[in-house]
């Protein structure tokens, strides 16, 4: 119950529920009170904050201080195992393996296979337990993916049970304490994960993927005008922001 409450105020805090929700007060003060000065001076600074969250330059820029904390894994040192974090999912057995992982998830299972090929003897660690509705954990789909990459069974272990980042370093403790490991999760992920890993007693190398931000060349109209593509950037910059505001309150 408390995990689904966490769920569901912290979906609410995210810029596009929560600006929504200041438009409809805003407009509910306009037609039913007499606080219209208010209620316009509400809704302009909701209306302006969700145009400015959806434009590149400013997405992207909120977004890089905190994907940019580590930089793409490129040793060869030996390493026991490769922990891949679970994230978004469905599962449909008709579709291409692949398929099944959403867009924050599928980066993240391709870099864990890219560092398995560079690293030879080390397990694959997939966490992550079973959404509402869907027939198979997280965890297992991913390995499914992972398999079809060509990563043996007998090299991957699933790990089910976790339903967040916390429980899943206390289900990876349980297993690869004292051990060498990769972390790998989206790179605006990580900076929390490691806080959380490392407060488990484990010391994981920081192994980014999914890197979204960037100052790279982009056609005008890529910069000018607002996207729903860059609103979840700023949305992923918030959504950290509060989760590494959360662990701090904890500690």
């Amino acid at each position: 119950m408390l995990f689904i409450l966490k769920k569901i105020i912290g979906n609410l805090l995210l810029p596009l529920p929560f600006l929504l929700l200041l438009m409809a007060i805003a407009l509910l003060l306009l037609w039913f009170s007499r606080w219209q000065k208010s209620a316009k001076t509400l809704l302009t600074v909701s209306w302006l904050g969700l145009l400015l969250l959806s434009l590149q330059p400013v997405a992207d820029r909120l977004l890089m201080p905190i994907e940019n904390q580590y930089a793409t894994y490129q040793k060869n040192d030996p390493i026991d195992y490769i922990v891949v974090l679970g994230g978004g999912y469905t599962y449909n057995p008709e579709w291409a393996p692949s398929s099944n992982l959403f867009p924050n998830s599928l980066p993240r299972v391709t870099e864990g296979v890219r560092l398995y090929r560079q690293h030879p003897g080390a397990k694959m660690i997939f966490t992550g337990a079973e959404a509402i509705s869907n027939p198979l954990p997280n965890a297992k789909v991913a390995a499914m993916v992972a398999e079809s990459l060509g990563v043996p069974e007998q090299d991957i272990i699933i790990l089910p049970q976790a339903k967040d980042t916390i429980e899943e370093a206390q289900t990876v403790a349980q297993i690869a304490q004292q051990k060498t490991l990769l972390l790998v999760t989206s790179a605006n992920h990580l900076p929390r994960a490691m806080r959380i890993f490392q407060k488990e007693g484990l010391n994981p190398i920081p192994a980014p993927a999914n890197q979204l931000a960037t100052l790279g060349p982009l056609n005008p109209w890529e910069k000018a005008f607002p996207s729903a593509f860059y609103l979840s950037h700023s949305e992923r910059a918030w959504y950290e922001t509060l989760g590494n505001l959360w662990l701090t309150i904890k500690e």
